[in-house]
């Protein structure tokens, strides 16, 4: 089964980490990757600050774009990847060994994928 694995932070605890500290995590995270790639199906990617996105919404009129992420939690996504393992329990045992989450505010959303849409039939 593949699970995306989406990377948050709250910008706003993060901000306290000790330099150092989280710098030496940064380092971890790239041996995280490789000590995981057996399950890597994708590996994803870090994304830009929310600063840059742009939304794109539904309106009766068509589709709108507007700036901003528009998001409504105090979390932002800074990234993902997909794993493939043989269920939740597996995907979380991986989550748990994720280095980021020695920082404040830092959390792992994991999520199934669809991967038969023929189930939607």
């Amino acid at each position: 089964m593949k699970y995306v694995l989406m990377y948050t932070s709250r910008p706003d605890l993060a901000a306290g980490a000790d330099p150092e500290a989280a710098q030496a995590i940064y380092q971890r995270v790239y041996e995280w990757f490789g000590e995981n790639a057996g399950v890597m199906a994708d590996s994803g990617a870090e994304l830009l600050g929310v600063e840059t996105a742009t939304t794109v919404r539904h309106d009766p009129a068509g589709a709108v774009v507007v700036d901003g992420p528009f998001n409504e939690a105090k979390e932002v996504i800074g990234g993902f990847s997909v794993i493939d393992v043989a269920d939740m329990d597996a995907a979380i045992a991986v989550v748990k060994t994720w280095p980021m989450l020695d920082l404040p505010g830092v959390a792992v959303e994991i999520r199934p994928m669809v991967e038969d849409y023929t189930q939607f039939e």
